[in-house]
């Protein structure tokens, strides 16, 4: 069998989200081999024969079995798991096709069941050796990178030029293990030196490693190429909406959702970057309903749980919020804006000890790297007592990545604290010699104030400005100059918050009645 005869069998099982995505990859080899993949492989249902299941699977299957499928189907649209879970295990195993095991692997997957959803991945895999949504369920639940390769080993010696599948399946493994700098140099090196130059679900994970990394810039760099390579990319484009808010950037946020909303309204993506604009333009209730709509249309979009718990976080609703980010956790345990949420749940409800817990918890099961480094001392710095050990993990996290902009942030507050002004000043300004950010301008304009440098300290507060006009510390530090008030008796505080959450209420996909109010509104998104 060649690579378009596995995707033809994985389409006449009923496959399509691993035709997809294969067929993403093998697309982009002929590209650079000169080859072409017949109509019949490429991912358009109306094209594909219809030839049975694959090798191996069951074949005469009963009629019934195809209706308790469908009814399975029917019972995840309605949100009805365990039913859906009841109807597909009544099923024997030996009459169980691909797409069958696949779903029950995903269900079992989202109940918690890991064993039994490692069980139906594999057997998928067994079936179908090229189904890169199982292999990629299969590191999801930490069954290591090396034992999958392992299934797909025969059928990457037989297809010429596939040898690139056992770096793609190394690289996920990284993602799924959280070594990040892995992943990237790993995802590199794919899209550098072998066929797959510029795939686009390629670049999309490339881009969320960076992101997860904290690397904003390359993040949304890489973003922007996968949007030029394929305008109609919908995946990954919630956390490109995300940042690009959180930069400040909230008029191509409103244009990106607006387009996305215009291309599909069935996902949850252009509710999420929707959600973001509402949330940066301080419109919690708004970003509430908007993140509740996300959820309904995917509860296991990570990025909606994190919106949605943000919005109740700062609408003062903590408890709730927390329950969103515990479930974000779940679904992507490797993802640390997740814990960065519930602990700041926990710190805003003065639980310091549960913040210290999950900190340290992350620090042990991650290692040490500049971004638990300083989740860790973020929650030093809350304590009197553990000042001094705060400052050591901050000082560790910038020797390892001096650019790291959280951690500048919270050694310049620090700083302040200790009054150290002009080792303050020499921080920010060897940190913005290399990178433009608003919250670090801002910051530099208040350390100048504090030594007398006004001029000095307005440039400052209008480049964050430029950066970011909604930056309301900003304008109220230039404001304050304006007014030509005594800058040394007043305090000066710091704060380089950002929307780090996500959570879940008691239930995650309802509005809450505070954002209700927005559900006659849907014209307002780009809906009709």
């Amino acid at each position: 069998m060649n690579a378009v005869d596995h995707v033809r069998d994985m389409a006449a099982a009923g496959l399509h989200s691993n035709v997809r995505l294969i067929s993403s990859l093998l697309l982009t080899m002929t590209v650079f081999t000169g080859s072409e993949i017949p109509a019949a492989g490429v991912p358009r249902r109306r094209h594909l024969p219809r030839q049975g299941v694959p090798r191996g699977a069951a074949a005469n299957l009963p009629p019934e079995i195809e209706v308790k499928y469908k009814i399975a189907e029917c019972y995840t649209i309605l949100k009805m798991d365990k039913d859906a879970i009841s109807v597909l295990d009544g099923i024997p195993s030996r009459q169980r096709t691909p797409k069958i095991n696949m779903m029950l692997a995903n269900l079992y997957r989202k109940a918690g069941q890991e064993r039994s959803a490692v069980t139906s991945y594999k057997e998928v895999l067994r079936q179908c050796p090229l189904a890169l949504d199982a292999i990629i369920g299969l590191l999801s639940l930490s069954v290591k990178g090396a034992e999958v390769a392992s299934m797909t080993m025969d059928v990457i010696q037989s297809i010429p030029n596939l040898d690139w599948l056992s770096v793609w399946i190394k690289a996920h493994a990284f993602i799924h293990a959280g070594d990040n700098h892995r992943a990237i140099n790993t995802i590199c090196s794919l899209d550098k030196k072998s066929l797959l130059r510029d795939n686009v679900d390629l670049v999309v994970a490339l881009a969320d490693v960076y992101f997860r990394a904290g690397d904003t810039k390359n993040a949304i760099l890489k973003f922007e190429q996968a949007q030029m390579h394929d305008p109609c990319l919908i995946k990954g484009m919630d956390v490109y909406g995300y940042l690009m808010a959180r930069e400040g950037h909230l008029e191509d946020v409103e244009v990106l959702g607006g387009r996305l909303f215009n291309i599909s309204d069935q996902h949850a993506e252009p509710w999420v970057i929707s959600g973001c604009h509402s949330f940066y333009s301080k419109r919690y209730s708004r970003a509430l309903y908007l993140g509740a709509k996300a959820i309904q249309l995917n509860s296991n979009s990570v990025q909606a749980l994190l919106l949605k718990g943000a919005a109740l976080r700062n609408m003062g609703r903590v408890q709730e919020a927390i329950i969103h980010f515990r479930e974000a956790m779940r679904l992507a345990p490797c993802r640390l804006d997740c814990y960065e949420g519930l602990i700041d749940c926990y710190l805003a409800s003065n639980g310091i000890r549960e913040a210290m817990g999950m900190a340290n918890n992350i620090y042990k099961t991650l290692g040490a790297n500049a971004q638990t480094l300083t989740i860790l001392a973020t929650v030093c710095l809350e304590d009197p007592v553990t000042q001094e050990k705060a400052k050591a993990l901050l000082d560790k996290a910038l020797a390892q990545r001096p650019d790291y902009i959280k951690a500048v942030v919270k050694k310049a507050e620090l700083l302040s604290r200790e009054q150290k002004y002009d080792e303050g000043i020499t921080l920010l300004r060897n940190t913005l010699a290399n990178q433009s950010d608003c919250v670090l301008h801002r910051m530099l304009g208040d350390f100048l104030v504090a030594v007398n440098e006004y001029q000095e300290a307005m440039d400052q507060y209008s480049i964050a400005l430029s950066l970011d006009p909604n930056d309301q510390k900003s304008l109220e530090g230039m404001q304050k100059m304006e007014k030509e008030e005594s800058p040394t008796d007043a305090t000066v505080e710091l704060d380089g918050d950002d929307m780090e959450g996500s959570g879940e209420d008691g239930d995650l996909e309802g509005s809450d009645s505070e954002a209700a109010q927005w559900g006659d509104q849907e014209q307002w998104f780009g809906m009709q």
